[in-house]
């Protein structure tokens, strides 16, 4: 298995590669230029199978095809993944200097980051054939075998031994143990014996919100390396408000007294103080709108800011989704560069300037995005807001005072493609025709692509896919996430259907008759990598 790198929604760069027995794991911005990401860790990762699967036979029943006792395992040097059979654990960990840095607040939260940074590297390998092949479905077809879930299971060795650490990821809610009970036993052994198979499956995984899990590190005083977040090694969309202003040696300032971090405030994993920036949703107040009664809704993210950033392998381009702004300028985003290149390397916690990011340049704003997407005939036959440009402020404004929804840039590389409107669903115009089968946090989406050069059915199966892995981190409550395409556009209801949707039935509005289009969290399996 030869060396690869791993993009982390953070920003972080982290290099996987084959050691003796195992993977390390290696943050890859410390050849280049100081990071407050943890050096590195080694995995041990191996497959296995049973007596009856060595042989020639079918492989390991799952818990959802329970065969009777399991076999005599044989054990194989990891080269792809297998539907379930797989077992990892970390073996070591390669902390910084105590010079450098202060130790991590909380060891349990560290280690959580270094599996879930593990996860994310392996549930972005090629998927392994989901079909499962036991005794009962040994004469049925391929293609008609019943489907497993691909899981990983996490082996209770090395650094996962210690007394309670699985417990701990488990209440994380990053491992899965499907011993729900107390247990009666109280001896080490029987401790050791609650945690026979832990694991994580893919669609687990993928509706993790990544803020939980990733950190950095609180350099010493002195230290070398900064004390603010990683430079972004790949293009972002910050507001124009927190755009740097360049000194007359061509560094650039940070604004709002930030001086020792590269990251724009908007971005999502950003955190002064080193901590997780997830906060759970709040417990819910009711109220009114017109005849409606519903949840009240969290406050929208701000004018441009970033709320969900990931780099696609397939494409080779980082997907952000950011709020629309009114601003008359363009919201800037840095240039795609790849980690490291390009920046000038920080030199102390000291140091009043950041990387200095060239090539930001001062393209159309939001506003005049929208008047050219609304006048291309391919999307005003569909959205019917073509017109003056004056009449696409007006269209962005009253989105922007929306309590139920809010409208979205999409950008491929920092460059602005698409636009969107995620809603919930039950005070929309749709809610009203769902009656009581809507649930209480239920989302939707509305779509336009502007740009050419960006359509195609494997760009179209990412940001959907995305745009519904965003609905489903940001309310864990969300049951559901729908569209309503008008029927006549059958090409967005077939790649609806490529990524999960299904059509429940049609919608008659007063302007169209539309395909209402569902997809549910417990059918997800994961977005379009």
């Amino acid at each position: 298995m030869p060396p690869s790198v791993v993009h982390l929604p953070n920003g972080n760069d982290v290099t996987v590669a084959p050691i003796f027995g195992g993977l390390n794991f290696k943050a890859s911005e410390l050849s280049r230029h100081p990071t407050p990401f943890p050096p590195g860790w080694t995995i041990i990762i191996h497959s296995e199978d049973s007596d009856e699967s060595h042989d020639g036979g079918s492989p390991l029943p799952s818990p959802d095809f329970d065969l009777g006792p399991r076999k005599k395992h044989h054990t194989h040097r990891f080269q792809k993944p297998t539907l379930r059979n797989d077992h990892l654990f970390i073996s070591s960990i390669s902390n910084p200097a105590s010079s450098d840095f202060k130790p991590a607040i909380s060891p349990t939260r560290q280690i959580a980051m270094m599996l879930w940074t593990t996860l994310w590297w392996y549930f972005h390998q090629p998927e392994p054939e989901v079909q499962v092949e036991n005794a009962a479905s040994a004469k049925t077809t391929p293609a008609g075998r019943p489907k497993g879930d691909w899981r990983v299971t996490i082996n209770r060795e090395g650094i996962f031994k210690g007394k309670h650490l699985l417990q701990k990821l488990e209440r994380m809610g990053l491992i899965i143990n499907d011993d729900s009970s107390v247990g009666a036993d109280t001896s080490r052994e029987g401790i050791a014996e609650a945690w026979p198979q832990a694991y994580v499956t893919r669609r687990h995984f993928w509706q993790l919100d990544a803020r939980i899990f990733l950190f950095t590190l609180s350099p010493m005083i002195n230290s070398p390396f900064p004390s603010g977040s990683p430079a972004h090694s790949r293009p972002a969309s910050p507001n124009r408000a927190n755009i740097l202003k360049a000194d007359n040696t061509g560094a650039v300032t940070p604004p709002f007294g930030l001086q020792q971090t590269s990251w724009s405030t908007t971005d999502p994993f950003h955190s002064s103080s080193h901590l997780p920036t997830y906060f759970p949703p709040a417990p819910p107040t009711y109220i009114w709108t017109g005849n409606t009664r519903h949840p009240k809704r969290p406050k929208a993210p701000r004018q441009g800011e970033i709320f969900y950033t990931r780099y696609i392998p397939s494409l080779g381009e980082t997907l952000s989704l950011r709020v629309a702004s009114l601003s008359s300028r363009a919201v800037p985003h840095s240039p795609s560069l790849p980690s490291g290149m390009g920046l000038r390397p920080l030199t102390g916690a000291s140091d009043t300037t950041i990387p200095t990011l060239s090539g930001i340049s001062d393209g159309p704003s939001d506003v005049e995005l929208l008047h050219k997407w609304m006048n291309d005939p391919r999307v005003a036959y569909s959205w019917g807001e073509d017109g003056p440009i004056e009449h696409q402020r007006e269209f962005l404004e009253g989105g922007l005072k929306l309590k139920h929804s809010f409208p979205v840039i999409g950008c491929f590389d920092g460059k602005p493609f698409a636009y969107f409107e995620i809603y919930w669903v039950k005070e929309d115009r749709l809610g009203a025709h769902l009656g009581g089968s809507i649930g209480e946090w239920d989302r939707g989406f509305h779509c336009l692509v502007g740009e050419q050069e960006f359509r195609g059915s494997h760009r179209v199966k990412v940001w959907l896919s995305a745009l519904v892995h965003y609905c489903l981190l940001a309310d864990p409550r969300t049951n559901a996430v729908m569209l309503e395409p008008r029927v006549d556009n059958e090409k967005l209801r077939r790649y609806c259907e490529d990524v999960g949707f299904f059509k429940e039935r049609e919608i008659t509005f007063p302007h169209k008759q539309s395909n209402l289009m569902k997809i549910l969290r417990e059918t997800w399996e994961a977005p379009c990598l």
